[in-house]
């Protein structure tokens, strides 16, 4: 399981702003739960997060740890825990491996060799989310409240559906 984090796992800060420290993270009802529910049932769950406010100077990396840090104790709080973080600190165009390019992924399959793409999952908010996991071959959930042009395979309403979903329960 690919997971996106702001509009997946926490609420997504306004346009043009960032979470920059662990007081901004604000978890999605629900959210810390279907981790749970996916690690219990084996899954390996790995944050992939595209992170701009870096490049843009807005914080620094010290800072996404730290926010990534709270995200673990919300976690841990629910008995859940990311069993990965992949992050693109870069502004667009500076690499492969902001999303939509498919380079976290990728570099998740490679430092995690039990990972197959083919029957992984990647669940974001955004349409950089679903092409990023169709370059890295995985299947895509996009989440939205309502109608929403996609590639995905599935649209969903929110993490836990996503993951009732995949888990057939």
């Amino acid at each position: 399981m690919f997971l996106d984090r702001d509009g997946t796992l926490n609420v997504k800060a306004a346009e043009g702003e960032y979470i920059t420290g662990p007081a901004q993270l604000v978890t999605l009802p629900g959210a810390m739960a279907a981790v749970r529910r996916l690690n219990e049932a084996g899954r390996l769950v790995i944050l992939v997060s595209n992170q701009r406010g870096v490049a843009r100077g807005r914080m620094t990396l010290a800072d996404l740890d730290a926010v990534h840090d709270r995200l673990a104790e919300l976690l841990a709080a629910e008995h859940a825990r990311l069993d990965a973080v992949y992050v693109c600190p870069h502004d667009l165009d500076e690499c492969d491996c902001r999303k939509p390019a498919p380079g976290m992924l990728l570099r998740a399959a490679r430092e995690h060799p039990g990972i197959d793409l083919g029957r992984a999952v990647i669940v974001g908010d955004a349409e950089s989310d679903v092409a990023a996991g169709a370059a890295a071959g995985t299947a895509t959930i996009r989440l939205a409240s309502g109608p929403v042009d996609t590639r995905a395979d599935r649209v969903m309403p929110d993490l836990d559906a996503a993951v009732t979903w995949i888990l057939g329960s």
